[in-house]
């Protein structure tokens, strides 16, 4: 008999998760890191001596409460710190758009630029809140198979459906819209300020190789805007210690209920005999067997790489190859000898101690996007940045500070070809640095060290197919019972006892942890282990 009942490939926070709810279970599992550091994407280290970056993901609000609560994560260190501000800073010779977590405060900020929308905000804030609600029933269950006539997925659409007709007729239109619409199209039912809908409708493309006024951008923007941190929604935060925080957590916890967890054991191949996956094959030549095999890495790298293409039906191999990864975001890391000055409001203040946006026009983003297009980087990108060293000190050492930034575009398929990357990194750094330099004279006298991370290098490091960092486009063909390919969002595959349970399946991307968990209570569901 194997010595495991599971084990689960990729040490990232959703492999985490599936590990603790299977060992909590009483199920003997192992968790196999190819990286020296657990966390995949969501992880933390000290690139410079004294500073410890986010490397990759670096905020946190989609992680589910209830998991929190299963897996007892706040005993093992699980803590975030809220933030209180989105700030967009401005070249216009105004102060900035500061949106606070205190309604007034938020009301006066955007009262400068139109008392309109100061006006209708709450009334934005208060329906995106309620479709919020009704999409928890769609990311905290598993996606319903249209197909099915068993009377367990006939009663999940059944939940569904009353789930839908609780909101009403007026929620029910607005949903719609929301699924349909691009960011820019949607806000324009509610904003005319430009300085409201611009840094807004950037959360419509994040992980996506759309623009702001591409259709269906809308229900990005809602992905994001649904955050929940201790039930209140819209809130975003700081994991301590880095995002990687999070991912300690779930790698404690699912140790303390006796989950095996290795790191530098990469796995090269997944064994399998008449059909089912037996057991994996470490790089080092060394062999694992388990009644089965659970991957955390994305659908690409799983089964065209680690099982091959030869053993899948043809049909599945087509849905695999149409499945849309084109990383389109990158990321710069910066060690600061000092807090960086705004132009626009100079000196310390609560507004750094946020997430600040560049974004100044629809029209600057949607240029960002011409670049990307034609297989560029954006020469001045949307750009969402945060200094977490401002709330965690144990990040840089005393009076100085790390931050972070995430920039879109910078696509994976450069015109000269993805290996070209490594040629053009420094200046998409300096890209980076120059467009953000307009903002904050200072930063360029303030920068010790910066990491540049391509999707190039994304994928190298990270392991995730073209840099995705939601392991598969959100887009709407890509959700619900066709994530990843339609007939398998159940967490299967077409090989017997081989299960996902990355983002790349349903829900989604994002620190949210439901791939892991649902993955994990089908198995114990459906599985003979």
């Amino acid at each position: 008999m194997p010595k495991y009942d599971a084990i689960i490939i990729g040490g990232g926070h959703n492999g985490l998760v599936c590990a603790g709810y299977l060992a909590k279970a009483g199920k003997k599992v192992l968790v196999l890191e190819r990286r020296y550091v657990l966390g995949g994407a969501a992880v933390s280290e000290e690139v410079y001596p004294g500073f410890t970056f986010s490397v990759a993901s670096y905020v946190v609000s989609l992680f589910r409460p209830h998991i929190i609560r299963e897996l007892e994560l706040a005993k093992h260190g699980y803590e975030v710190i809220p933030m209180d501000c989105t700030f967009t800073p401005s070249l216009n010779g105004d102060r900035g758009l500061a949106r606070w977590s205190d309604p007034a405060l938020t009301r006066r900020e955007v009262s400068v630029f139109s008392r309109k929308d100061a006006e209708v905000y709450p009334e934005f804030a208060k329906a995106m809140t309620t479709i919020s609600k009704f999409t928890k029933q769609i990311i905290d269950h598993n996606a319903p198979d249209i197909t099915s006539m068993k009377p367990k997925e006939i009663g999940n659409l059944l939940r569904l459906g009353g789930a839908v007709k609780d909101l009403g007729a007026e929620m029910m239109h607005l949903n719609t819209k929301l699924l349909t619409m691009s960011a820019v199209d949607f806000l324009d039912m509610w904003f005319e300020s430009e300085r409201m809908k611009a840094p807004m409708s950037v959360s419509g493309i994040i992980g996506t190789f759309q623009g702001v006024r591409s259709p269906g951008t809308a229900y990005v923007l809602l992905h994001h805007y649904m955050g929940e941190l201790d039930g209140a929604f819209r809130s975003w935060g700081f994991s301590k210690g880095g995002t990687g925080g999070v991912s300690m957590a779930c790698a404690r916890a699912a140790e303390s209920f006796g989950a095996e967890i290795r790191t530098e054991a990469s796995v090269s191949q997944i064994k399998v005999k008449n059909g089912k996956a037996v057991g994996v094959v470490l790089e080092n030549g060394d062999e694992l067997d388990a009644k089965i095999i659970i991957s955390n890495a994305d659908p690409n790298r799983t089964l065209m790489g680690m099982v091959g293409e030869d053993q899948l039906p043809a049909d599945y191999v087509t849905g695999l190859k149409r499945y849309k990864y084109r990383g389109s975001s990158g990321k710069v890391n910066l060690a600061l000898d000092a807090l960086p000055s705004f132009k626009c409001r100079p000196g310390e203040g609560p507004h750094l101690a946020g997430d600040i946006t560049i974004a100044p026009s629809i029209d600057y983003l949607e240029k960002a996007y011409d670049d990307a297009k034609y297989g560029a980087f954006s020469k001045r990108p949307f750009i969402d940045m945060v200094i977490p060293s401002l709330t965690d000190p144990t990040l840089a050492p005393p009076g100085k500070h790390v931050m972070s930034c995430f920039v879109q575009y910078a696509p994976y398929h450069l015109k000269e070809g993805a290996d070209k990357w490594p040629e053009h990194r420094e200046a998409f750094g300096d890209a980076v640095i120059d467009t953000l330099a307009e903002y904050i004279p200072n930063l360029k006298d303030i920068i010790l060290h910066r990491q540049v991370l391509s999707p190039w290098d994304i994928e190298q490091k990270i392991g995730l197919t073209e840099g995705n960092i939601f392991q598969g486009e959100l887009s709407l063909e890509q959700l619900l019972f066709q994530r990843p390919v339609a007939g398998y969002a159940d967490y299967t595959t077409p090989i017997k006892d081989l299960w996902l349970c990355g983002s790349g399946t349903h829900p989604g991307g994002g620190i949210i942890g439901s791939s892991g968990e649902l993955s994990a209570k089908t198995i114990l569901t459906r599985s003979a282990i």
